[in-house]
């Protein structure tokens, strides 16, 4: 069938500052220590950015395609500073106020677990309920009511994680169950927050041209589970973002691998549409309520605004090739083996030095590598440094070290070949796919022939193993060729062609 291509990519974010303080895990194990002694959860207000500051923030700028990573890197930091007036939607998606978010949280809650008090539906209603990209469908149709009070009472009895909005209460999400801590409260909270920002990345696809419609298998790779007590993670968040975006004749299934899931979910795609199993696959995956804030302490400690207070998603369709868009080589694919060991040599060069040598190729060959891509501008002030860069490095140093670089050309490696962190760290979203965008539309203008997507991802987060984990695919220039199409019709006339001439020559041998 040939190489699966890329067809398009999206990317969203949603301002979500006061789930953020009720509900980001940095924040609720505060509370739950309840240390006199500690003022973080005093002092975190003063340090929540406005809307308008999240969305002139250049690195969220460069999320949803307004600038380029080149662009970003040009900018002087702190990037915090800049508060230039900027576009909400960009090329490849959009940033979302908190309030249109909730608006969100209500459209794909079915099971009427969402409710809002008369006051916020009498102020928000004409704001949030329309969509263009959901045409004149009402975002808040069906909306459930309940009053503050009655809020209160269910969180009290643990039934109810409340909903704020710029400190205030204006509803909650009910528990699923009395009983089954599966669907508790503060678990469909998590959960419906990944279908809704799952569904806003998928609807963005349209900013691509892609009809949903057409759509016929799903993966979503975020890093949440949903199911009951007897299927803890039985899912399937990938039917229920595709039944609330209309993809009506697609099915799929949940990949999870902590980071690394997006690597994984796309050379499954990949590999599916190359088997001609299926046309068209969406790759989707929504945000992570835990993540929020999860390095807000070390924000605040500096001085400095909390980062981490935007949900992100993205999606990815991977189509039969058309002969342009880029292709997905599944001929060079990295993967981290059991054996392969934890030292950072051992994984680049399963993941990178090993697939491309396999290949005949060098590391300089790449183009552009797209790592993890956590902006650093959040993770140096918790200690964590620029995490980009220094996988740039040990690529680079890999190089050196297998003859393809002199090592005075390191840093210069770096600079060709790398680029500067966006991505907000959300566990999996960072993890080699918000150069998607970018990378296809490079390759497309010509700009370079080809990049690398690099997931990684630590297993051992779940207490099974102690192992860690990642898969790399090469994406490159469309060659314009594309498969030989099976055509029944014309077999049949051909096999009839053949019956017709052996049966003729049998006539004549016999006369």
């Amino acid at each position: 069938m040939g190489y699966a291509v890329i067809k398009g990519v999206s990317y969203i974010l949603a301002h979500t500052p006061d789930i953020l303080i009720n509900n980001g895990s940095a924040q609720v194990a505060a509370r739950a220590k309840n240390d006199p002694q500690d003022n973080y959860l005093t002092n975190i207000g003063t340090h929540l950015r406005p809307f308008s500051d999240v969305v002139s923030y250049p690195a969220n700028q460069c999320y949803i395609g307004n600038i380029t990573p080149q662009q970003l890197s040009d900018l002087p930091q702190p990037w915090f500073d800049i508060k230039e007036s900027t576009a909400a939607e960009g090329k490849y998606g959009e940033i979302y106020s908190q309030e249109h978010f909730y608006a969100m949280l209500s459209h794909v809650d079915v099971f009427n677990l969402v409710c809002f008090t008369a006051e916020f539906i009498e102020k928000y209603h004409s704001q949030v309920c329309h969509h263009a990209l959901y045409g004149d469908t009402d975002l808040l149709a069906g909306h459930q009511l309940i009053t503050r009070d009655e809020v209160l009472a269910l969180h009290e009895s643990h039934q109810a994680e409340v909903l704020m909005l710029n400190g205030e209460i204006i509803g909650c999400v009910k528990a699923a169950h009395d009983e089954d801590e599966n669907l508790s409260a503060h678990i469909m909270l998590e959960n419906l927050c990944t279908k809704a920002s799952g569904v806003m990345s998928a609807m963005n696809l349209k900013r691509q041209g892609i009809d949903v419609a057409d759509i016929d298998y799903i993966i979503e790779c975020s890093e949440e589970a949903c199911g009951d007590i007897n299927q803890r993670g039985g899912g399937n968040f990938a039917k229920a973002i595709g039944e609330s975006v209309g993809c009506v004749m697609a099915t799929g299934s949940d990949v999870r691998g902590f980071c690394a899931a997006p690597a994984h979910a796309m050379t499954l795609a990949a590999a599916l549409v190359k088997a001609g199993i299926f046309k068209n696959v969406m790759v989707v995956a929504g945000g992570a309520v835990a993540k929020l804030g999860m390095n807000g302490r070390d924000h605040v400690k500096n001085n400095m605004p909390v980062l981490e207070d935007c949900l992100a998603g993205f999606a990815c369709v991977v189509s039969e090739n058309d002969g342009v868009s880029p292709m997905i080589n599944t001929d060079i694919v990295g993967r981290h083996q059991i054996g392969t060991g934890s030292s950072p040599q051992a994984v680049m060069t399963a993941l990178i030095a090993k697939p491309l040598k396999d290949a005949g190729m060098a590391m300089t060959d790449i183009d552009k590598y797209s790592v993890e891509m956590q902006n650093p501008e959040i993770t140096k002030p918790a200690g964590a440094g620029n995490v980009p860069e220094s996988n740039y490095k040990m690529i680079a140093a890999l190089a050196v070290k297998e003859g393809q670089l002199e090592r005075t050309q390191l840093l210069d490696f770096v600079k060709e070949h790398g680029m500067t962190g966006f991505a907000p760290t959300q566990g999996h979203i960072p993890s080699g796919v918000p150069f998607l965008g970018f990378g296809r539309d490079m390759i497309m203008s010509g700009e370079i022939n080809n990049f690398m997507m690099v997931g990684k991802g630590s297993l051992f987060l779940g207490r099974m193993t102690n192992l860690f984990d990642g898969l790399s695919f090469v994406v490159q220039k469309n060659t314009g060729k594309q498969a030989a199409q099976f055509d029944e019709a014309q077999v049949k006339q051909i096999v009839a062609q053949a019956m017709r001439d052996v049966a003729e020559n049998l006539l004549n041998a016999n006369k």
